[in-house]
């Protein structure tokens, strides 16, 4: 970590401590008031399940047999990013959190989020020398309308954690697509064809990390994913914040 980034994360910690004094921190998983210093409530912390092994080699799932290398998913098709991973497993109060975070102007949460995750996965990230951070980006109106991109709060977080740069504007989502979770596949596929473009004619990075809220089936990572290896970038992998099971 550069001094340049010592002096952000300070500065950052500053504004944390007077913004905590002004606008007392609520829990990620029920939201209540938190004590000083507490990312999250004890009885929380017991009820939300981080991503632990086994998982999928590939997209990193949670699996339920040792054994097991890949989810099924993984293992009838080819994604073009190298390796996933997630936080959490999506349910309970994490799938609550994750809701209240996209819906409810909760961005507080990211601090958490961001936490957890780097605790889980600096020195995975480091080991692939990842060089940037991607949020996933929205369309322009729903951003707008929301007021925020949820996978770049979190994205912001991450890199405070990390020590990495963040960079939204190399893609740009061209395409009002409609939500995934009610669509098959197919209709995934199909819902994201031309959905993202280059928003700069040169990429400068061979190594970049895409992160996004929750993880289903890989197929808004691939289809951004398509569009940075156009453009030459190399290796691609991901985090999110929350991930389904891939049994």
């Amino acid at each position: 970590m550069d001094m340049d980034q010592k002096i952000k994360n300070k500065w950052h910690e500053v504004a944390v401590f007077v913004m905590d004094f002004l606008y007392p921190p609520r829990c990620p998983g029920c939201d209540q008031l938190l004590m000083p210093k507490q990312w999250i409530c004890q009885d929380c912390d017991k009820d939300i399940h981080r991503v632990v092994e086994p998982l999928c080699k590939k997209c990193g799932k949670p699996l339920d047999q040792e054994h097991q290398e890949y989810c099924e998913d993984c293992k009838r098709k080819v994604h073009r990013f190298i390796q996933g991973k997630g936080a959490f497993v999506y349910e309970g109060k994490i799938r609550q959190s994750m809701y209240r975070f996209k819906y409810a102007n909760k961005r507080e949460y990211a601090s958490f989020y961001g936490q957890e995750a780097a605790r889980l996965y600096g020195d995975w990230l480091r080991r692939r020398e990842v060089e940037v951070i991607v949020p996933i980006p929205m369309y322009g109106s729903k951003q707008r309308k929301r007021g925020y991109n949820q996978a770049e709060v979190f994205a912001n977080a991450l890199g405070r954690y990390v020590g990495m740069p963040v960079d939204r504007r190399i893609v740009a989502r061209i395409k009002n697509t409609v939500p995934q979770k009610e669509l098959t596949e197919g209709e995934r596929r199909t819902n994201l064809k031309n959905a993202f473009q280059l928003k700069e004619d040169i990429v400068e990075y061979k190594k970049v990390l895409l992160v996004d809220d929750i993880y289903t089936t890989g197929s808004t990572m691939d289809a951004v994913a398509e569009v940075l290896c156009s453009a030459g970038v190399e290796n691609i992998y991901y985090i999110c914040i929350s991930i389904g099971a891939g049994y």
